[in-house]
């Protein structure tokens, strides 16, 4: 006969219409596999709750490794550490890293920006020199000029001729 999904009037079309709108979800992928009886926490949530307590564990074997003295270590039973030179070294590593990569790339933007002196920083390929149209003065209306560039000339004049 007619599959259910055919459309033979107006009124048809308008109630498939409000069907579908109706079962729009706009759950994010995560959310779908809960909405399917899927319940539990999200891999996201997992991933970062082992992210956040793994760093602090790290940090709390970290500063216990770099203060306290080694006979307490010893009278625990742990022996067997790196020496107490790379608790200053690494993290002074990692610093003098960070400011040598922030000091390189205030120097590349340095290098690639033109000097004041050239003509690249009044003019490049998107400039666009302003059209002079000339229009009778029979109306009092004036179209608005086209998008252009302003000229150094006038923006001189403006700053330094008052």
């Amino acid at each position: 006969m007619e599959s259910p999904h055919s459309v033979n009037s107006p009124r048809r079309t308008l109630s498939l219409s409000r069907q579908r709108r109706a079962t729009v979800s706009f759950l994010d992928s995560d959310d779908k596999n809960s909405a399917s009886g899927d319940h539990g926490p999200k891999p996201s949530e997992v991933y970062g709750f082992v992210g956040s307590i793994t760093t602090v564990v790290t940090t709390v074997i970290f500063l216990v490794w770099a203060y306290v003295p080694e006979t307490w270590l010893h009278a625990i039973g742990i022996s067997y550490y790196p020496s107490r030179y790379w608790a200053l070294v690494v993290p002074t590593y990692v610093m003098v890293t960070i400011a040598l990569m922030l000091a390189f790339y205030i120097g590349l933007n340095f290098m690639s920006t033109p000097s004041p002196a050239s003509i690249n920083t009044v003019y490049d390929e998107f400039s666009r020199d302003p059209l002079s149209l000339d229009f009778s003065a029979e109306g009092d209306e004036k179209p608005i000029d086209p998008i252009s560039d302003i000229g150094i000339d006038r923006i001189n004049d403006a700053m330094f001729n008052q």
